[in-house]
C-alpha cells in the first residue's frame, strides 16, 4: 500500500510532549517537514522532546493552549493543525471537573479561533470513544452516541460541536478523530491516572500484581499508535470533501476483553523474564464512569479518509514491550 503522507508542510502540534504528539512529530519530520510543537507539560514529558529537539526543522515552543497569545503566534504561517493537547483520563475528570473542563474546552475554543484567524488549511483534532457513553450498541458507528459518563466524556462532546459549528460558520475545514484505547512506545506508565497497557507492564515487569478493575470481561478496541498517525495523516491531506467538517473511529476494529489483554501482556513479557508467567493477576472495584464495552466501526474512516489499520494488538504491543523493556531497565 503506498502510504498517503504530510509531506513538504509546516504542521502544528499541540501536546506534542504527550504520547502521541510526540509520535506523530517525529514521523512528520521524517517525512520532510518542519514542525512546530507546543506543550505545557501539565502531563506532557519532557524526555519524549528529546530525539525532536536533534532535528533542525523541529521548533518548541512552551505554553497553554488557553493562552490566546501563544496559539495565535503557533499558528501563524501554519498548513495543518494536528491539535492533541488535553487532559486526559476518565477518572481524573471526575476528581478535577473544573480544571478538565477548562483545558479541554476552553483551550480547544482559543485554538480553533486562532487556526481559523491563521486560515491553516486544515484543522485536525483528537476526540475520544468516551463520548459514546450511554450508547450500548456494537460496533460503534460515529453517528449513534448516548449520554457522556464522565466530564472528559462532555469536553471532547463540546469540542466535536464547536469544531462543526466552527466549519459551518467559518469556512474552517475540520476533521475530529476519535480515538479508541490508544497505546505504544512513550506511553507514561506512572502514576495515578497511567492508561492500562503501560501501567500492566510496569507492573509486570517489576513482578507486581497487576490490578484490573471489574471482573475482567469489560472490553476495549486497542489501538496502536502507528494506527493513530496513519489516521492523521490522511485527515490533513484528503480530498474527500464528504470527510471535511465529520468525525471518524479511530481503531483497529476488533474488541479484546481485560482479562485477554492481561495474558497475552503475561505471555510476550515472558518472553524477556520467564518469572512473569507466575505473577498473579488481581481484581478490584469497576472504575466509576468507565464505559464496560467499546468496539468501533471503522467502515466511515476507511470509505471516506481511506483508513487501513496495519497494526493487530498482537503486533503492536510485541513492539511497546520491545521499547518498555528497553526504557523500564
Amino acid at each position: 500500500m503506498i502510504e498517503r503522507k504530510i509531506t513538504d508542510s509546516r504542521v502544528l502540534v499541540t501536546g506534542v510532549a504527550g504520547f502521541i504528539g510526540s509520535n506523530l512529530s517525529a514521523d512528520l519530520l521524517q517525512n520532510g517537514n518542519q514542525v512546530i510543537g507546543l506543550d505545557s507539560f501539565i502531563t506532557g514529558k519532557k524526555a519524549n522532546l528529546q530525539a525532536l529537539l536533534r532535528d533542525s526543522n523541529f521548533t518548541f515552543v512552551e505554553g497553554d493552549i488557553r493562552d490566546k497569545a501563544t496559539c495565535d503566534s503557533v499558528c501563524k504561517g501554519v498548513d495543518y493543525v494536528l491539535h492533541q493537547a488535553a487532559l486526559g483520563s476518565v477518572p481524573r475528570s471526575i476528581e478535577d471537573p473544573f480544571r478538565t473542563n477548562d483545558i479541554n474546552i476552553n483551550g480547544f475554543l482559543t485554538m480553533l479561533i486562532a487556526a481559523r484567524d491563521a486560515k491553516v488549511k486544515r484543522f485536525v483534532y483528537a476526540t475520544s470513544s468516551s463520548v459514546y457513553g450511554t450508547e450500548k450498541r456494537l460496533p460503534k458507528v460515529e453517528e449513534k452516541i448516548g449520554e457522556p459518563l464522565s466530564p472528559y466524556a462532555i469536553t471532547k462532546s463540546v469540542n466535536e460541536q464547536y469544531a462543526k459549528v466552527f466549519g459551518q460558520l467559518y469556512d474552517i475545514e475540520t476533521i475530529g478523530l476519535r480515538y479508541f484505547n490508544v497505546f505504544g512506545a512513550q506511553q507514561d506508565p506512572d502514576g495515578a491516572y497511567a492508561a492500562a497497557i503501560p501501567k500492566f507492564i510496569r507492573q509486570f515487569v517489576r513482578h507486581e500484581s497487576p490490578v484490573i478493575h471489574g471482573d475482567g470481561t469489560q472490553s476495549r478496541d486497542f489501538t496502536y499508535i502507528d494506527n493513530v498517525i496513519q489516521a492523521n495523516n490522511l485527515a490533513a491531506i484528503s480530498t474527500n470533501p464528504d470527510a471535511h467538517n465529520e468525525v471518524f473511529n479511530v481503531a483497529f476494529g476488533e474488541s479484546t476483553n481485560l482479562d485477554e489483554l492481561v495474558q497475552l501482556l503475561q505471555e510476550l513479557l515472558s518472553e524477556f523474564d520467564p518469572k512473569i508467567a507466575n505473577v498473579e493477576i488481581k481484581y478490584g472495584p469497576e472504575r466509576i464512569g468507565d464505559v464496560r464495552h467499546s468496539l468501533a466501526s471503522i467502515v466511515k474512516s476507511t470509505t471516506l479518509l481511506g483508513y487501513k489499520p496495519e497494526q493487530d494488538l498482537r503486533t503492536g504491543l510485541e513492539k511497546a514491550i520491545a521499547w518498555y523493556w528497553e526504557n523500564l531497565h
